[in-house]
C-alpha cells in the first residue's frame, strides 16, 4: 500500500510526456484507431465556436458510455441548455453522429496532458461537467476544481477490481475524488466501493443504460438479413474479445453436429478485428461470410462474421438467442468483465453469459434470478444451452420475455439523476 498522494508525480511526467502526443496519434491513426480530420481535438484544439449561454459538458468514454448519456443529454436540450458531448474514440464519434443528431455538439475529449485540458477548457469554457462511470482523468478533475466549474460523476461504477487496486493507493484516490461535488452510482455496490475510496458525496441512482432507448434497425437491412437466414437456428456472439472467438468455433462444431444447418453469428467489441477472425476460422475449415465486404450468409454459410458498424440493432432483432461476449473464462487467462446485456434483453433475447461478469453484475444478476439469463460456464455448457433452446422454443420464448420485463423494471434513473442534478442546473439558468 502506497500512502503517499501521487498526483503530483503524475502531472509532472503527463507535462514532460505531451511532445509525445503527436507520434501517439499518429501511430493510432496508422491502426485506424482515430480520425485523421480530428486529430487537433485530442491536443484540445477545435475549429468549432462555443455556443452562447450555459453549457453543460458531458463525456463517455466509449459507444457504451455515450449511449447511457443519451436519456440525460435529450432531457437537457429540452429545457434549454446548450450540451456538448465528447467521447474518446473514433466509433464512438461516428455512432454519436448517427445517433443524437444537431442536438448536441460533439468532440473528441483532449489527451489528459496539462497543456491540452487547458486549451480545451479556455475555449468550451463549460459551466458544469458530467463525467460518466469511472473516467478519473487527474489533470482534468485539477483543472475543472481551479477554475471552480463542478465536476458530477454520473452513471458511476467501481468493480470489485478496481477498488481493490485504487485501494493500495489511498492517497491518491482520495486526493483525486475530493473535488467531485456529486456522484451517482448505478447500484448501492458501485456507491458502498466509491465512498470507501474517499468520495465525497455519493448516491445511488440507478443504472442509466436501463432508460437508453434500444438500438434502432434500418428496416432493409434487417429484412435482407432475416431472409438470408430464413428458418435455420441462428444465434449471435455479440460483443467478443480475443480468445472468445475460437471457443465459439468448436462449439459452432459441436452444436452442429446436431443441428446441420445452425448459422453461429460473431459480432466482435472491435469491428476492425473483422478481416482477422475471418481468416482463422477460414483457415480452420469453416465456411465463412463477413459483413463488412457486403455478403450475406448463404445456404452453406457457418460462421458470420458480424463486423459492421452500428447495426447491432438489426442483430438482435435476427438472433432469438445473444452470447454475450467478455465473459467467458478463457485458458489463456484472458481478463473477463462481461459485456452489457439490457440491449438484447430489451429486444426480447434469451440471454447467454459466461462466468465473468463483474462489469455487469447486478444485471446479470437480476436476470439470471428472474430466468431471462444462463450462466454458461464452459463451452460444454454453452454446446447444451443452445441444443437445449433450439429444441425447446416454448423455453427460447420464455427466457426471451422474462429478460424483457427484468430490464423494463429497472428504468427510472434517469428521473433519479436529474432530480440529483436539479440545484446545480437551477444555478445555471441565470447564467448569460
Amino acid at each position: 500500500m502506497i500512502k503517499a498522494n501521487l498526483l503530483p508525480l503524475y502531472r509532472a511526467a503527463s507535462f514532460c510526456l505531451q511532445p509525445l502526443a503527436g507520434p501517439f496519434l499518429r501511430r493510432r491513426l496508422k491502426r485506424g484507431k482515430e480520425d485523421s480530420l480530428r486529430l487537433r481535438e485530442k491536443l484540445g484544439m477545435t475549429q468549432l465556436s462555443r455556443p452562447a449561454g450555459a453549457l453543460v459538458w458531458l463525456h463517455g468514454a466509449s459507444i457504451g458510455e455515450a449511449m447511457a448519456l443519451r436519456p440525460l443529454v435529450q432531457r437537457l436540450l429540452d429545457r434549454g441548455f446548450k450540451v456538448l458531448l465528447t467521447t474518446g474514440t473514433a466509433t464512438s464519434a461516428r455512432l454519436v453522429q448517427g445517433q443524437f443528431g444537431s442536438g448536441p455538439v460533439h468532440q473528441f475529449a483532449p489527451l489528459d496532458g496539462p497543456l491540452f485540458v487547458r486549451r480545451f477548457l479556455d475555449h468550451w469554457a463549460p459551466d458544469l461537467a458530467l463525467v460518466a462511470e469511472s473516467e478519473f482523468w487527474p489533470n482534468m478533475f485539477h483543472a475543472l476544481a481551479r477554475r471552480n466549474i463542478p465536476l458530477i460523476v454520473v452513471n458511476a461504477r467501481m468493480s470489485p477490481r478496481s477498488a481493490r487496486r485504487w485501494a493500495r493507493l489511498p492517497g491518491t484516490i482520495a486526493a483525486l475524488l475530493h473535488d467531485v461535488r456529486l456522484c451517482l452510482a448505478q447500484s448501492d455496490a458501485d456507491a458502498s466501493h466509491l465512498s470507501a475510496l474517499g468520495m465525497p458525496a455519493v448516491l445511488s441512482v440507478g443504472n442509466l443504460k436501463y432508460d437508453a432507448a434500444a438500438p434502432t434497425a434500418d428496416a432493409r437491412a434487417l429484412s435482407l438479413l432475416n431472409g438470408a437466414i430464413g428458418t435455420r437456428p441462428a444465434w449471435l456472439a455479440a460483443s467478443t474479445h480475443p480468445g472468445e472467438e475460437d471457443v465459439i468455433a468448436r462449439v459452432h462444431r459441436a452444436a452442429s453436429a446436431l443441428m446441420p444447418e445452425l448459422l453461429t453469428m460473431i459480432a466482435p467489441r472491435h469491428h476492425d478485428r473483422g478481416e482477422m477472425i475471418a481468416a482463422e476460422l477460414t483457415r480452420s475449415g469453416f465456411r465463412v461470410a463477413q459483413r463488412s465486404h457486403n455478403e450475406l450468409p448463404g445456404p452453406q454459410t457457418e460462421i458470420y462474421i458480424a463486423d459492421s458498424m452500428g447495426e447491432m440493432g438489426v442483430l438482435f432483432r435476427a438472433a432469438p438467442i445473444v452470447l454475450m461476449g467478455k465473459s467467458l473464462d478463457l485458458a489463456s487467462g484472458a481478463r473477463g468483465g462481461g459485456q452489457n446485456p439490457i440491449e438484447p434483453a430489451k429486444l426480447g433475447c434469451a440471454v447467454l453469459h459466461g462466468p465473468l461478469v463483474s462489469n455487469f453484475a447486478t444485471t446479470y444478476s437480476a436476470l439470471d434470478d428472474a430466468c431471462g439469463a444462463l450462466l454458461v460456464p464452459d463451452e460444454s455448457a454453452l454446446t447444451e444451452a443452445l441444443k437445449l433452446l433450439f429444441r425447446d422454443t416454448a423455453l427460447m420464448r420464455k427466457m426471451a420475455r422474462a429478460a424483457k420485463e427484468t430490464v423494463s423494471h429497472m428504468t427510472g434513473a434517469s428521473d433519479h439523476t436529474m432530480a440529483a442534478l436539479a440545484p446545480w442546473l437551477d444555478a445555471l439558468r441565470g447564467l448569460p
